[in-house]
C-alpha cells in the first residue's frame, strides 16, 4: 500500500514538471499557492535540461556502481536535486563516491509532506527541502525529531560560520530546534516594495527608490496616503488585498501561544486594511497567481498598479516572465514594515544511512555556508550556476549579495542587493508556527475578504474563523 500511494503521489510531480519544465517565461500562472500562502510557489526548473528524478515504484532505482554509496534526497521541486546534479558535475570525485537519488512529490494538497512523512518514518531519507509554508513542522513541530542537528552532522563551528556568512537571522530562526540548527535555508527572501517607476514618476516626479520609500512607510499609514494619491491619478496602489498580506502576516505575533488562538493587532489591522483597499477602490481586487494578477504586472488591468510586495525570486522568476512591456519600468525600494515570503530549508535526516553522512555533509555544507566563490550561493547570486541561465537571486548570506552584481534589466539596471540585504534583518523567524499555512487561508478567504467586501460583519467573520480554527486543530 505505502509503495502505491508513493507511486501515485510522485506520478502527479512528474506530470506537473512535464508542463512547466522550461526556461521559457510562462504567459500564464503556473504556481499552485494561493495568496494566503505562507511560501513561494513552486519555481520553474533552473536548468536548460532539468534533471531526470527515478520515481517511479515498479522501477527498479539506478542501482550504485561498485564503492557508490547512496544518498536518498527528497524535495518539492527539482530545485534542490539540480543543484546537486549542478555539484556532481562540477566536481565528478564526489560523484564516483555517491549516487544521489531525488525523489520529488508536489506540494500540491499536502502531498509531499504526506510521502515525505512516511519516508522519514521508515528510514528512506537522508536529508530532504521543506518549504517556509511548512518547514516548523520539520524544525520544530511535530516531525522535528526526524531532522539531525547541523553540528551532529559533522559541520565545524557552525554558528561562527554562520555568522561569517552573515545568514538573516530569520533563516537561522526557523532552522532552530531547542537552541540547535537543524536546517538552513540557501536563498533570501526578505521582501521590498516592487514599484512602477513610470507610475511614480506621474504622481511624484521622481522614480528615486530612495524617495520612494519616504511616500510608502514607514508603516502602513504613509502607504495607504500614497494609496489616496495614486487613486486621485487614476492607479490602483496594489493589485489585491493578498499582495500586503504578505507582509502583514510576518509582524505582531505568532498564531498559537500556548496552544490557544492569537490573533495579534498588526494581524487583526488587516480587516481595516483590506476594506480600505476594497471600499476605495485603492486596488483592482486581483487575486494572486490568477489571470488578472498577471495582466496587473504587464500594465493591462482594470487600472495601472503602481506595486507589488515580495522577494527576489517573485522579481526574477515570475515577474520577469510576466510583465510583457512593462519590462525595465519597475525598481524596489524598502517596504513601509520588514517581512519576508517563501524560501526552501535543507534538512539532514536523523535517521540517514550512516554511510551517506559525508556526503550530505559535503553537500549542505556547499548550499548553506560555503561563501567562496565556488559556492552554490555565489554561483546562484550571479547567475552563473547553470550555463545558459543567467538568472541572478538573493541568497542567505549577507556577504556572499555584498560581493555580487545584483543590477537585473527588468530593474533598469538598479542593483536589488542594496534593498534585499538589509531587508532580510528585519524578517522575524519566531512568527511561524507549522499550521501557518491553513490558518492564513482561513483568516483572509474565510474571514477578511468576506469583511472587506461587505459579506459579513466583522464579528461574524471573526466567528467564522475562529469556528474553523477549533474544529479542524481543536485549538479556541
Amino acid at each position: 500500500m505505502k509503495r502505491k500511494l508513493i507511486f501515485l503521489l510522485v506520478l502527479v510531480a512528474m506530470l506537473a514538471f512535464a508542463a512547466c519544465g522550461t526556461n521559457e517565461p510562462a504567459p500564464a500562472p503556473a504556481p499552485q499557492e494561493t495568496v494566503a500562502e505562507n511560501g513561494a510557489p513552486a519555481q520553474q526548473d533552473a536548468t536548460e535540461d532539468p534533471v531526470e528524478v527515478d520515481v517511479v515504484d515498479e522501477t527498479p532505482r539506478p542501482e550504485p556502481a561498485e564503492g557508490q554509496t547512496v544518498i536518498n534526497l527528497w524535495s518539492f521541486t527539482d530545485e534542490l536535486p539540480n543543484m546537486v546534479a549542478r555539484y556532481k558535475e562540477l566536481n565528478p570525485e564526489f560523484a564516483e563516491r555517491y549516487l544521489v537519488v531525488p525523489t520529488v512529490v508536489a506540494t500540491d494538497g499536502g502531498q509531499y509532506q504526506l510521502a515525505l512523512d512516511m519516508a522519514l518514518q521508515n528510514g528512506d531519507v537522508d536529508f530532504f527541502a521543506a518549504e517556509a509554508a511548512f518547514v516548523v513542522r520539520y524544525t520544530q513541530g511535530d516531525m522535528s525529531q526526524f531532522a539531525m542537528p547541523l553540528s551532529e552532522l559533522g559541520i565545524e563551528n557552525l554558528m561562527g560560520r554562520i555568522a561569517e556568512a552573515q545568514i538573516a537571522p530569520y533563516i537561522v530562526e526557523l532552522g532552530t530546534r531547542q537552541g540547535e540548527v537543524v536546517g538552513l535555508a540557501f536563498q533570501h527572501t526578505g521582501g521590498a516594495v516592487i514599484y512602477r517607476r513610470s507610475l511614480a514618476e506621474q504622481v511624484w516626479g521622481t522614480d528615486d527608490p530612495d524617495y520612494v520609500r519616504t511616500r510608502i512607510g514607514p508603516g502602513w499609514d504613509r502607504f495607504f496616503e500614497a494609496a489616496a494619491e495614486m487613486d486621485a491619478e487614476g492607479i490602483a496602489m496594489v493589485s489585491g488585498a493578498g499582495d500586503i498580506w504578505q507582509a502583514v502576516r510576518n509582524t505582531g505575533g505568532p498564531w498559537i501561544v500556548n496552544n490557544r488562538i492569537n490573533i495579534h493587532p498588526d494581524r487583526m489591522a488587516f480587516f481595516d486594511y483590506a476594506y480600505m483597499l476594497y471600499q476605495n477602490g485603492w486596488m483592482n481586487d486581483a487575486a494572486a497567481w490568477q489571470g488578472a494578477w498577471f495582466a496587473d504586472m504587464q500594465g493591462v488591468g482594470e487600472r495601472p498598479v503602481f506595486a507589488f510586495l515580495g522577494p527576489a525570486w517573485l522579481i526574477n522568476h515570475v515577474m520577469v516572465g510576466n510583465v510583457g512591456d512593462t519590462y525595465g519600468d519597475w525598481a524596489i525600494a524598502v517596504p513601509p514594515v520588514g517581512f519576508n515570503w517563501g524560501g526552501t530549508w535543507v534538512i539532514p535526516a536523523a535517521q540517514m544511512n550512516p554511510d551517506a553522512s559525508e556526503g550530505v555533509r559535503e553537500l549542505l555544507e556547499w548550499i548553506l555556508l560555503d561563501t567562496s566563490d565556488t559556492g552554490l550561493q555565489h554561483h546562484w547570486a550571479g547567475g552563473t550556476l547553470f550555463p545558459g541561465n543567467e538568472t541572478k537571486d538573493a541568497v542567505a548570506s549577507g556577504v556572499v549579495m555584498a560581493g555580487a552584481d545584483g543590477t537585473v534589466d527588468i530593474l533598469g539596471g538598479q542593483d536589488m542587493f542594496d534593498i534585499f540585504i538589509p531587508a532580510g534583518a528585519y524578517a522575524d523567524g519566531t512568527l511561524f508556527t507549522q499550521h501557518d499555512e491553513q490558518i492564513n487561508l482561513w483568516f483572509i478567504d474565510d474571514a477578511v475578504m468576506h469583511y472587506a467586501r461587505g459579506d459579513m460583519t466583522r464579528e461574524e467573520a471573526l466567528d467564522a474563523f475562529m469556528l474553523l480554527v477549533y474544529e479542524n486543530l481543536g485549538i479556541n
